[in-house]
């Protein structure tokens, strides 16, 4: 599936940047092969437009932000937060500036700390609603924010796989001499689906100092969720009580690209675990992750067929069938390179 092809996708929140980033001038991000400039309006609140410019074509991005509006660095003209040009300075003072002036504005809103960009007008879903966020016990930590060479169903099945554990992660937690994956009970959900699993883990020194465990083999109680089309939280309930919660969000920047986002939330204290020391092993899981993802095939299919299946490739099979059911729904078909190259060809 070539995701810059479905228009369906546009009708979904993504994840594009950390709102820290807008604090002091526009940004520029591509998303779905769009590209749009992003800055903080007269309120502070995050705004996004076409990063182009209706005059000249100028990006946007490399202007300024001037009244809470973003001013082309070309000729000075100024947009607001719905991509209405309200300044142009070579107009004389009484002249009104033209309503034809005007540049294709997105949703856009914060939360959890980022920017996030909706292409159409009417989104299908609301952004993932994670209550643990909301709760003042618990502690959020951002953790990276990154392209990948990969597709973002790719990253999504994989968050879902207990079959690679023993391989991908033999040098963090997973154990080659135990390959068979941990069983797993799947719930559908409309617009998604979820997992529940108690997964054996082995525990490197540095993760038992992070869980405040002793035992170098436990086990994990998961609850994953999967938030049509590429964002998922991992759920993991330790025996002694402690959660560790990951929010992993695959951004489609282009059909090769997925902007990775990813914090965690915990309801421990830094005092209890260095935020650098929970970072740092995440970072290795994913960097685990990460080499082999970035070898697979981005343009991956929806039909079940094109691909070889294990049992265990359950969830992923799920996904595929839903989002192509959402692309039956909306008039879509799956778009593949190969299809397109023989449509070229003829």
């Amino acid at each position: 599936m070539l995701v810059t092809q479905q228009p369906v996708l546009k009708r979904f929140w993504y994840p594009v940047m950390p709102i820290v980033q807008l604090s002091s001038q526009p940004q520029s991000f591509q998303l779905l092969g769009q590209a749009i400039a992003l800055w903080l309006d007269a309120e502070g609140q995050p705004a996004a437009i076409s990063d182009q410019c209706c005059h000249r074509s100028a990006k946007l991005s490399k202007g300024e932000i001037i009244n809470g509006c973003v001013r082309c660095p070309y000729h000075g003209w100024s947009f607001n937060r719905q991509g209405t040009c309200v300044v142009v300075p070579q107009l004389k003072p009484k002249q009104c500036v033209p309503t034809s002036y005007q540049v294709p504005s997105y949703n856009c809103a914060e939360r959890y700390g980022y920017v996030w960009v909706c292409l159409h007008d009417e989104p299908l879903l609301p952004i993932p609603y994670i209550p643990e966020a909301e709760d003042a016990t618990m502690r959020l930590i951002p953790q990276f924010y990154e392209p990948w060479q990969c597709s973002g169903l790719r990253l999504m099945e994989n968050s879902f796989d207990n079959a690679h554990f023993s391989f991908v992660h033999a040098e963090s937690f997973g154990n080659q001499q135990q390959p068979e994956p941990a069983s797993s009970e799947i719930s559908s959900l409309e617009y998604g689906l979820q997992v529940q699993a108690t997964v054996p883990v082995v525990n490197p020194p540095s993760q038992r100092k992070n869980l405040k465990i002793e035992d170098e083999v436990t086990v994990r109680y998961v609850v994953s969720t999967w938030y049509m089309p590429f964002s998922r939280t991992l759920k993991i309930t330790c025996p002694n009580g402690l959660m560790h919660l990951i929010f992993t969000a695959a951004t489609p920047v282009s059909d090769r690209i997925s902007q990775v986002v990813q914090f965690c939330i915990r309801n421990d204290t830094e005092a209890d675990a260095n935020a650098a020391a929970i970072i740092a092993f995440d970072r290795q899981v994913t960097q685990e992750d990460k080499v082999v993802l970035e070898t697979t095939n981005y343009d991956t299919p929806l039909d079940i067929n094109a691909e070889q299946h294990m049992p265990s490739d359950q969830p992923g099979i799920i996904m595929r069938r839903k989002l192509a059911a959402l692309l039956k729904a909306h008039g879509e078909v799956e778009q593949r390179l190969e299809m397109l190259v023989s449509s070229i060809s003829l």
